[in-house]
């Protein structure tokens, strides 16, 4: 872990503030889907969400990804990284409650 944070300050201390906001803005974003997750599971339904829209950022978020891997802007690295991330809990939790509905 130490060695990432290190390889992490190594990449970022000739940023200027715009690549700044740029990457804290990659890493933040990405947050916004804990309300969805969290308004998910208290509804315990994810009648209001399309199966398919889901599904579809899914797939596209996971398609980027190696093209972001292999990129030198690292904010698009740490962006692309953490959304899938996270959009991975929002496509489990909607899958999960689909599949818990039509067994209801």
């Amino acid at each position: 872990m130490n060695e990432f944070f290190l390889l992490f300050l190594d990449k970022i201390k000739n940023y200027n503030w715009v690549d700044h906001l740029g990457l804290w803005s990659s890493i933040i974003l990405p947050f916004f889907n804990i309300p969805l997750m969290l308004r998910l599971v208290r509804r315990k339904s994810s009648e209001d969400l399309s199966l398919i829209w889901v599904l579809g950022v899914f797939v596209c978020l996971s398609a980027m990804l190696p093209d972001a891997w292999t990129s030198p802007d690292f904010t698009y690295q740490v962006f692309a990284t953490i959304n899938l991330l996270f959009f991975l809990g929002v496509t489990f939790l909607v899958i999960y409650y689909r599949i818990r509905k039509k067994r209801s």
